[in-house]
């Protein structure tokens, strides 16, 4: 069982909006919902649409406010409770466009899914059934109604209209390698946390493109159904003309360019995500770490999973993270993956780490002890979790002189000489192995970022700059004559086991008591 937020932005729709919230009704026989919230917008409609909703409310038990609360330019109008549904009805006092109305309604959604859903007769709520279907089935990310792909019923009509469609579809395809029948339909359900945690800027039906260029940069699991569809014609009511499409190429291009998918949270996701677009960095750092992996794998800060996919199939593969939202991409990625598990671990709370039978045989440990207060009960958790004769790998930034504004914005606490490194993984517990220079082409672009320009920030075009380049520093980093921005460890227990950080009954903080810091994604802080 799930639960549903329909969204519904209604800007001069008096004679079929009632209509179109009745329908909605259908879904309280659906075996699949427990819940139905809806969360209708008047953007600020100049007809009769504000008394119809009125009268709508009121047929349903809803209190309609008189003079409700205002807040940002949003008026609370009535909310309340029929059977499975809750209703909340809202008003801007300025019209704002369908995107700054689905926002609007999107802040007040608190169910798992959220679907948008017209005021108009277009699209027939009988198929939101078979689209929650797909969630709980599926495991879906976001489910989009397809108009093209085949649907019970089809009215016919406007030929230009759909040409004019399946290209924006075509080019929005192109641009994020997803083979979508219809980026335009109305119809787009997703996971309202995932849905929350993508920064929505268009105000009008810009939207379609922007939500689905950035559902597919967060490598959502998307899935199409066909669904019926009678669209209606321009005398009919219908908004969207071509100047709507020609916006849309722009956005395309607009959303295709940029990176910014993620809201700003306590995580750092925006600043971690762009790190994330270099993929040829990932392989070089795989390709590293990679003969030092055996067939029990931990690793703790996987990310969205780049390192990850690049280090699996094993036999025992254990992805984790801190982060909600990478959780989420990660548990993504076990359904045609058997071997893997998804688990939120804290490097600083032992109690939080899984265990498998004689412990891991590798535990990969990238870029997050310099995060913590307690580096040493950090690493004394990672000792515990590994088998006798198990490796941990342990990647740090190196150069305590480099320590700088990109330092302060990444959440790192320190940065290591190797002789720190090395007497730290001793008291931990354990003896190196290997130290392996990592990236040492990275260290001059570290110092002019971080310590002379104090950049707090990493720019796109670095990002894409190094991902083109890496094989070409692949070749040559040994040659060059910088000391590496980053130093990997390969570490093996000693024969006496620390006891681990965190197992008594303060396991719940640090050694300051507060909980552990941020976990990178699975890239090194190179930019």
């Amino acid at each position: 069982m799930t639960s549903l937020s329909v969204l519904v932005p209604v800007y001069n729709e008096q004679h079929l909006v009632s209509t179109s919230l009745a329908r909605l009704e259908i879904l309280e026989g659906s075996p699949h919902l427990e819940r139905v919230q809806v969360v209708v917008v008047d953007d600020c409609s100049r007809d009769a649409t504000g008394e119809v909703l009125r009268a709508f409310a009121a047929a349903r038990g809803v209190q309609w406010l008189e003079n409700g609360p205002i807040e940002n330019g949003v008026e609370l109008c009535g909310h309340g409770r029929q059977g499975k549904f809750h209703w909340v009805f809202l008003r801007h006092v300025m019209n704002g466009g369908k995107g700054r109305a689905i926002r609007t309604a999107l802040a007040e959604a608190d169910c798992e899914l959220s679907v948008i859903h017209d005021a108009d007769l277009e699209y027939h709520p009988r198929d939101l059934v078979r689209i929650v279907k797909v969630f709980v089935e599926e495991e879906a990310d976001a489910v989009f109604g397809s108009r093209f792909a085949g649907g019970e019923a089809r009215r016919a009509l406007l030929f230009r209209h759909e040409l004019g469609n399946r290209l924006l579809t075509f080019l929005t395809n192109w641009v994020t390698n997803v083979n979508l029948t219809d980026m335009e339909t109305c119809y787009k359900a997703v996971r309202t946390d995932l849905l929350k945690s993508i920064p929505i800027v268009s105000n009008d039906f810009r939207l379609e493109p922007e939500l689905t260029i950035k559902l597919a940069k967060r490598e959502a699991r998307i899935f199409e159904i066909p669904i019926s569809y009678s669209g209606r014609t321009y005398q009919e009511g219908k908004k969207i003309n071509w100047r709507d499409g020609v916006k849309a190429l722009w956005a395309i291009t607009r959303f295709w360019l940029s990176d910014h998918v993620y809201q700003e949270d306590a995580y750092g996701s925006q600043i971690l995500g762009r790190l994330a677009r270099a993929p040829r960095f990932n392989a070089w750092m795989a390709d590293v770490i990679r003969p030092f992996c055996g067939q029990r794998v931990l690793e703790i800060g996987s990310g969205t999973g780049n390192l990850t996919r690049r280090l699996v199939p094993r036999n025992t593969y254990v992805a984790s993270d801190i982060n909600p939202l990478y959780l989420q991409t990660l548990r993504g990625l076990t359904v045609d993956r058997p071997y893997l598990d998804v688990t939120l671990t804290d490097v600083t709370r032992g109690e939080s780490f899984p265990r498998v039978e004689g412990g891991f045989d590798t535990v990969v440990c990238l870029n997050i002890i310099e995060h913590v207060d307690d580096d040493l009960g950090a690493l004394r958790n990672v000792r515990a979790a590994l088998a006798e004769t198990g490796r941990a790998i342990v990647l740090v930034p190196r150069g305590p002189d480099l320590f700088g504004t990109l330092d302060e914005v990444l959440g790192h606490k320190r940065r290591y000489t190797e002789n720190a490194l090395v007497e730290l993984a001793t008291q931990a517990g354990f003896e190196v192995q290997e130290l392996l220079h990592f990236n040492r082409v990275g260290t001059p672009a570290w110092w002019l970022n971080g310590k002379l320009l104090k950049r707090r920030s990493f720019g796109l075009l670095q990002i894409k700059a190094l991902n083109l380049l890496t094989p070409l520093f692949r070749v040559i980093d040994r040659a060059l004559p910088f000391a590496p921005l980053s130093i990997i460890a390969v570490l093996r227990p000693t024969s006496a086991r620390p006891a681990a950080a965190g197992a008594g009954p303060d396991a719940a903080a640090g050694t300051d008591g507060e909980p552990g810091g941020p976990i990178d994604p699975d890239v090194s802080a190179s930019a």
